[in-house]
Formats: structure tokens, sequence, C-alpha cells
């Protein structure tokens, strides 16, 4: 029989656990997963009705774990705990029974937790740090205005693989009695923070706007 293949795409948050679906049916339980993205890494295996590790890749080394629980009614999902940027990619699972091999599309998340807004001499800084993927940043102004905003923007990318944003926007002369708003967003979340004209700081519109798995 031809094998039909799943695709799921689950979004999991840094640091955090997350959890890839598989499912099967029969009795000879045998499961591995592998994260094909990478090359075929071998992250989790079970036959002869326990963990087999010997051949488990070491990046994911006392991280997976299976729902021991419910193997025997067909669940085969896998659930990786201490999220990480590395883990991002494409993963299979793959079972002796069936006519199909389920995958899943991992997307790693680290949502804007905080944006900072300051004034400084002429300039207005707006800064975020430890997001994921690279986040966008906007610069606005509360009162219609027709000037042009100038201003310098600088991603950096941390050993964790998480970036940090900064921008310094230029503030003509003229246009200090403006509110200047700054929004960081990534594909999970935004936030906005204004300075308004009596250098009040703020932070609004913060919710999280949640992706489906």
């Amino acid at each position: 029989l031809k094998k039909e293949n799943r695709n799921t795409e689950v979004s999991c948050i840094f640091t955090e656990r997350c959890v890839l679906p598989c499912s099967y049916r029969g009795t000879d339980v045998v499961i591995h997963w592998y994260q094909v993205s990478a090359g075929d890494l071998r992250v989790h295996s079970f036959y002869y009705n326990k963990d087999q590790l010997a051949d488990q890749n070491q990046h994911f080394r006392g991280r997976t774990s299976l729902f021991k629980d419910q193997i025997s009614t067909g669940n085969a999902s896998l659930q990786l705990t201490g999220v990480e940027v590395q883990d991002e990619g494409r993963y299979k699972c793959y079972t002796i029974q069936g006519n199909r091999d389920s995958f899943s599309d991992l997307k790693v998340n680290a949502p804007v937790q905080k944006v900072k807004i300051q004034q400084a001499g002429k300039q207005m800084i707006c800064s975020s740090e430890r997001l994921y993927p690279q986040p966008d940043l906007t610069w606005t102004t509360s009162s219609p205005s027709n000037m042009s905003l100038q201003y310098e923007t600088k991603v950096q990318q941390s050993e964790e693989q998480l970036y940090s944003i900064s921008s310094a926007l230029h503030v003509s002369d003229g246009h200090n009695n403006l509110d200047y708003s700054c929004t960081i967003s990534t594909r999970r979340n935004k936030k906005r923070a204004t300075l308004s004209r009596l250098c009040e700081y703020f932070i609004s519109q913060g919710n999280l706007t949640s992706l489906s798995p």
C-alpha cells in the first residue's frame, strides 16, 4: 500500500514544553521519532515495551518522553521539554503499523515580553530582547504628521540564537510636542511603548495573539 503522509504545524514557546502529535493502530508497538530537517537525527525510540535511547542524538538527551500510559491506546505523541531555537524544523514519527507517516513542522517562538522606550537628547531609543524569530520594529506618532520619521534599527543574535532589537529615532526641532510610539512584533505577538509629550512612559496593546498549532 502507498503510504499517506500527515502534516501538522506545531507552535512552541522557547524554554517551555511542546507536544508533537502522532498516533498508530495495532498491537506491535514500535515508535521512532526523527528530526528529518537536520539529517534524520534520532530523537526518541520506543520498542520492546520500553524507551530505547542508546542511539538518541545528544541534543535531545534528557528532554524527550512519550505518554507511557497512553501508548496502548495508540498515542505515540512526543513531548519535548526546554524548547530551544535549534529544535525548530521538521520531525517524522514512524510506526510499524499503518500506511502513513506523521510529520510535524515545529516552529519556535520567543514572544515580545517587554518594550523599552526612552529619550536621550534629540533621540528616542526603543529596544527589546530575547525574541524569536527576527522581530519587526515600527515608529509612529499619535498626532497626524506629514514628516518623515528618520531612524536607524539594529538587530543582533545571541549564542542561543535569540534576537535583540534596538532603534534610534531622530526627533526634529519643532516636533517635541508629539507622542512617539514604537511597536515591536514577531509572528507570535506584538507590543507597543509610547513616550508622550510629557515624557511619560507607558506600555499599551501588549496582549498575546495566539497562533493556532
